[in-house]
């Protein structure tokens, strides 16, 4: 039996929303203890963000129940909101509105006395590297400032819980690489984060646990390492010499490997997958040299969440979900 100090700042048993007749989130469990990041994957409309939804109070479950920091969504939606940060997939700050403003406002809205809000509204700001432009109006900032602003303000009251939706999408890869050096520091205070992305090395990266989610329903859970290692073998890529044929070269590598080959003409690489790691590929080497085949580059690549993904859902993984996994519905109360 789990005690009250061991229990997870999140815990989700059976979630389940219905919307536009049909069951967008169907049976969801989910734990997130303080000081981790549990991942959610899926496709578009998988339910990913549905989910956070029903967590975060803003839909109510049509059946399941869902406890944040010790407070049932349904009973205590108002104790769970305290103890709760939320980062949506758009920017919610006000752009007419300075970085410091903004973060001022918020800490005298959830109750904070004037001094104590311009302090947290100037911690927040040097933490997040927004300080110097704290003092310009957010409708001048770059995409990656405003989403650092945005997780700032779901910081602003120090919740038990951040709740992060595609939190760098549309960011460039340095600010994506900061977003991810900002996530790693809240866990050192103890935050639980859950955190929905499209963009699986972030969840190679960030995750301590994964949940993949497709059509509402959960078909797979584990540490990265976990989910890799249910899909087997590796791929070997070869990039032929232009002097060599790729007709013979991917002949070569389908009697090597698990599946056909795929050749890219434009490239001149030949992909095939492996079962038996380094071994297999020096076969596979040798079977080429033996029909004449020259290469100018080699690589051997190991399973990847991209590999997983696509095995556990027949597609890879889309850029963008919508707005909202259906139509808009109710706000819970």
């Amino acid at each position: 039996m789990v005690t009250e100090q061991s229990a997870p700042a999140v815990r989700a048993e059976g979630l389940v929303k219905v919307l536009g007749g049909r069951r967008v989130v169907d049976g969801v469990d989910l734990e997130v203890p303080a000081g981790t990041v549990h991942a959610l994957l899926g496709p578009n409309g998988a339910g990913k963000t549905t989910t956070v939804r029903l967590v975060t109070t803003l839909l109510r479950p049509d059946e399941g129940t869902a406890v944040v920091a010790g407070h049932d969504v349904r009973s205590a939606p108002d104790a769970a909101r305290a103890s709760l940060g939320l980062s949506g997939q758009y920017s919610a700050v006000d752009e007419r509105l300075s970085g410091y403003e903004n973060l001022q406002m918020l800490g005298r809205l959830y109750g904070l006395s004037r001094p104590a809000s311009r302090d947290r509204a100037n911690e927040l700001l040097e933490r997040f590297r927004l300080d110097d432009i704290g003092p310009r109006r957010v409708g001048a900032y770059s995409g990656g400032m405003k989403r650092r602003l945005d997780l700032a303000a779901a910081l602003v009251a120090r919740p038990q819980v951040v709740v992060l939706d595609e939190p760098t999408t549309g960011l460039d890869p340095r600010s994506r690489l900061d977003m991810w050096g900002v996530i790693e520091d809240l866990l050192t205070d103890g935050v639980a984060v859950l955190l929905t992305t499209q963009y699986l090395e972030e969840a190679d990266r960030l995750a301590d646990i994964i949940t993949v989610i497709d059509e509402g329903r959960i078909i797979a859970r584990g540490t990265s390492t976990e989910l890799k290692d249910r899909v087997q073998g590796s791929r070997l890529e070869v990039q032929v010499d232009p002097d060599s044929s790729l007709e013979t070269a991917a002949a070569a590598l389908r009697r090597s490997g698990t599946g056909d080959s795929s050749v890219d003409e434009r490239t001149r690489r030949v992909e095939v997958a492996v079962d038996g790691g380094p071994s297999v590929a020096m076969r596979a080497l040798r079977a080429l040299e033996d029909d004449g085949v020259t290469l100018t580059d080699v690589a051997l690549h190991r399973s990847t969440l991209d590999d997983v993904f696509l095995a556990l859902t027949g597609h890879p993984p889309a850029e963008d979900e919508a707005a909202y996994d259906e139509e808009p519905a109710e706000v819970a109360s």
